[in-house]
């Protein structure tokens, strides 16, 4: 089983503490906050959506609407999936700049 998956299987995200999903390939940066317990998306943002360059920059305008979009959604604290990914370059750039505007994790 992959660390994605056990992550997952242990952390659902609820409606109190949903799950900020993170998934990136190499041109666009995509990042959406999800009820499991619903199956729905509540929030997302992506550098396409966005019209941006899926680099650093566009990572920390990703991540500065989702966390408006959600704090207008009553989303407050959520749990971070950043998949496999290691926590430098895009993925800690969009993770700091929500926090930066108020989003808890």
């Amino acid at each position: 089983m992959s660390k994605c998956r056990r992550f997952r299987k242990k952390n659902k995200g609820t409606l109190d503490k949903p799950r900020l999903f993170v998934y990136k390939s190499n041109l666009n940066v995509y990042a959406q906050i999800v009820d499991d317990s619903q199956g729905k998306t509540l929030v997302s943002s992506s550098t396409l959506q966005l019209g941006e360059k899926g680099n650093i920059s566009g990572a920390i305008l990703v991540g500065t609407k989702l966390a408006e979009a959600a704090l207008k959604a009553n989303v407050f604290s959520v749990f971070f999936d950043r998949r496999s990914y290691r926590y430098t370059g895009k993925v800690k750039a969009l993770a700091d700049a929500a926090r930066k505007v108020g989003l808890e994790f």
